[in-house]
């Protein structure tokens, strides 16, 4: 009996323990399955809030209004106005077909005289002159003495015998008033008298020795011929003069635009002197010829103009001409001013905003001297910068902005 009891309460004891023994494995494992029920409740709740976030980034992208400018350029605020800058909108507009060629402008037709030697012997200057120097009319430019050459100076002979011949002929207007010589005898003194007086007048009808060479009227000198103490022949030129009221621009086409002359109608050209473009529409300017005969030797075709000198141009200056021809509408161009060059590339400043600019590279084209044809580059309503492009040029090269630059909206 007593045994019976102790196997009994070993069994109980081992049932109990085993009983615990489940208990504990089932606390831990409900305690594991919690830890990774929560887990992947924390595990779906991040991949929800990385899907919101995602999403909210992709509503961003959609929404946001990005503009990344690589060339872009800031100016410090007001420093544009203070410079001066400013901009022209591009617009298509007609813009007239260009030749552009090399010529040069010279005196007019009649508006250009010669001085020449009255007699033969040597020039002395009155004063000294020069290319440039403005003359008025009846201007002793220069004395042609022949004193020590040859007969003696001619200019003194001439007077000699112009005094001789006129108080001859005031004789016999005495005499034949009184009846003393015949009509004949008086009109043969009186013709010695006027060749002796046109003589005398040709010389210069100075009581100085030698004649003298006048301007016959005012202008300015374009080229001396001869220096002091040259000895010239009678005839020779001694100086030209211009009045520069009207001159001609001669330019020097090349051959390939033959087939082009015809639609030519005016010009533009600029000086090496002061680079200003001149043009022959408000200078009164007409198209006199446009040759088509080149000449045997020469490989131009020569196009005349004649223009009001109502600027300070020098006759026989050499000139950059911009012939105009046809005129073709809808074409984008922008002054010659706006204009950069950066190795053989072109460049203009583009206005973005107040104070921001891009450097855009353009394809030009043909130039008129004042405006060159954009290709491409530049689009209608674009705000080109005219006045201020050097400052704008040093600030891309100083203060580039970076290509994160945005306007958000």
């Amino acid at each position: 009996m007593k045994k019976q009891l102790i196997i009994m309460l070993t069994i109980g004891a081992y049932l109990m323990a085993s009983c615990a023994h489940h208990n504990h494995d089932h606390n831990h494992d409900h305690s594991h399955d919690g830890h990774n029920h929560a887990t992947e409740q924390q595990d779906h709740h991040d991949h929800n809030h990385s899907h919101d976030h995602s999403s909210h980034d992709h509503d961003h992208s959609a929404h946001g209004h990005t503009h990344n400018h690589e060339n872009g350029i800031s100016l410090k605020p007001g420093e544009a106005q203070a410079i001066g800058l400013t901009t022209e909108t591009a617009t298509p507009a007609p813009f007239t077909s260009v030749i552009k060629c090399t010529g040069n402008v010279i005196g007019a037709t009649g508006d250009v005289m010669t001085i020449v030697a009255p007699q033969s012997g040597t020039v002395h200057y009155n004063r000294t002159w020069a290319d440039g120097s403005a003359v008025s009319a009846g201007t002793a430019l220069f004395t042609i003495s022949s004193r020590n050459v040859g007969s003696g100076d001619a200019a003194e002979r001439a007077r000699i015998s112009y005094e001789t011949a006129l108080a001859a002929y005031e004789r016999a207007q005495k005499l034949v008033s009184d009846n003393i010589i015949s009509q004949r005898e008086f009109e043969a003194a009186r013709e010695s008298y006027e060749q002796a007086r046109l003589a005398y007048e040709a010389m210069g009808s100075s009581k100085s020795a030698g004649s003298e060479a006048r301007a016959s009227k005012a202008g300015y000198i374009t080229r001396l011929w001869v220096n002091e103490g040259d000895f010239v022949e009678a005839g020779a030129p001694l100086a030209t003069i211009a009045q520069n009221k009207r001159l001609q621009l001669r330019a020097d086409v090349p051959q390939r635009y033959y087939n082009q002359l015809h639609t030519i109608t005016s010009a533009n050209f600029v000086t090496s002197y002061d680079d200003e473009v001149y043009e022959l529409a408000h200078m009164n300017g007409k198209l006199l010829s446009d040759g088509r005969n080149a000449g045997e030797t020469s490989y131009f075709v020569p196009v005349t103009f004649d223009f009001d000198n109502r600027a300070t141009i020098v006759p026989g200056s050499s000139v950059d001409v911009y012939l105009l021809g046809n005129t073709r509408n809808n074409v984008i161009s922008v002054p010659m001013e706006s204009l950069t060059e950066e190795q053989g590339l072109f460049f203009v400043y583009r206005r973005l905003c107040e104070n921001d600019f891009e450097k855009v590279e353009v394809k030009t084209g043909t130039s008129n001297g004042s405006r060159i044809e954009i290709l491409s580059g530049v689009n209608p309503g674009d705000k080109i910068v005219v006045n201020g492009v050097y400052r704008v040029r040093l600030a891309g090269a100083n203060n580039a902005l970076p290509s994160a630059h945005n306007h958000n909206h």
